[in-house]
């Protein structure tokens, strides 16, 4: 099970330390926004066995995308995924569960080799990690590996989270873990997550996401991460895409980027192709938010302007997002 991507390690009991491994075609992984519950369905096989030993001389040459949440990574994942020399696997599950229990570094060495199987030599797996897992980038990108640092201006990633029906479910779930990795970051920083409102919880999520990408760029060789706003992407895709493209190692001439980023996975939404989503809607969706929600906007960017001029973590994320660092 251990040599081709046919069995992806989908989940490990760390009590018995017992890995499911499901059966995957190269079109499920196609297909596939989400390598976790979400895209199992009455006919997923599996097998179990105990967590592996891979051979010294497998491959642990998987690139990464890491990103803050809701910038378009996983539409990136996928115009990527059609280059034919690119596997694009997209957040699996395993990934969540090492950065939520930190095993010794021996266990990274085994995800790194799984994650970088394939299912044709010629191909190299380019992994979209799950926003929080940025925690644990420096153990999963190796020497001479690459990866795609993706993020939004706070202002735009406030629009962004505002406007989505469910944001409430998602910040409430989020921002106490998100809080405590901020304060790991920020010491003394203190929150009533009980009082704050939803814009005030994005822009947590914001800064917190933020800092735990500029932490892992620090401890990565300063050629492997390529920063990217996802906005400044939407005004050039194709030539955008070709300069990410050939931060990984694929080479892309310009008529094969504009028949990618002009094809039908830019008007759709990434996460559920059937849906119709543009970067014309987009831009729609974010111009109401901004109007609606124009209060909670400015409360929020007043509230990350005051941790900016006492926390340097903050000050160093939000240089980024203006483009001066």
């Amino acid at each position: 099970m251990i040599e081709t991507p046919e069995w992806l390690p989908f989940e490990l009991d760390t009590g018995t330390d017992r890995v499911a491994w499901l059966r995957m075609c190269e079109a499920d992984y196609r297909a596939a926004s989400f390598l976790d519950q979400r895209m199992l369905g009455p006919g997923s096989e599996f097998r179990q066995s105990q967590w592996p030993i891979m051979p010294a001389d497998a491959r642990r040459d998987a690139d990464y995308i890491f990103h803050i949440g809701n910038v378009g990574s996983t539409l990136i994942s996928r115009l990527l995924g059609e280059l034919p020399g690119l596997f694009a696997l997209r957040e699996p599950l395993l990934l969540r569960t090492f950065a939520e229990t930190r095993p010794p570094p021996e266990r990274f060495d085994t995800l790194t080799a799984l994650l970088s199987r394939t299912f044709r030599p010629e191909q190299r797996a380019n992994v979209k990690a799950t926003s929080f897992t940025s925690e644990i980038a420096d153990m999963l990108v190796r020497p001479g590996s690459k990866a795609l640092f993706l993020y939004a201006t706070p202002e735009r990633y406030l629009e962004g989270i505002l406007a989505g029906q469910n944001s409430w479910q998602t910040l409430a779930a989020l921002s106490a873990v998100r809080l405590a990795r901020l304060q790991s970051r920020c010491p003394g920083l203190t929150a009533d997550l009980g009082r704050m409102h939803d814009g005030l919880k994005a822009a947590l999520g914001w800064a917190c996401e933020m800092a735990s990408l500029g932490e892992a760029a620090g401890k990565l060789p300063a050629e492997s991460p390529l920063w990217m706003d996802f906005d400044v992407f939407l005004t050039d895709p194709a030539g955008h895409f070709a300069a990410i493209a050939s931060h990984f190692g694929h080479e892309v001439d310009v008529g094969t980027a504009r028949a990618i980023c002009e094809g039908p996975l830019m008007r759709r939404y990434s996460k559920a192709l059937d849906h119709d989503y543009s970067p014309d809607l987009r831009r729609e969706i974010l111009a109401d938010a901004r109007r609606r929600h124009a209060p909670a906007i400015s409360d929020a960017m007043n509230w990350l302007g005051a941790l900016e001029s006492r926390y340097p973590a903050v000050a160093r994320a939000i240089r980024r997002a203006e483009g001066k660092s």
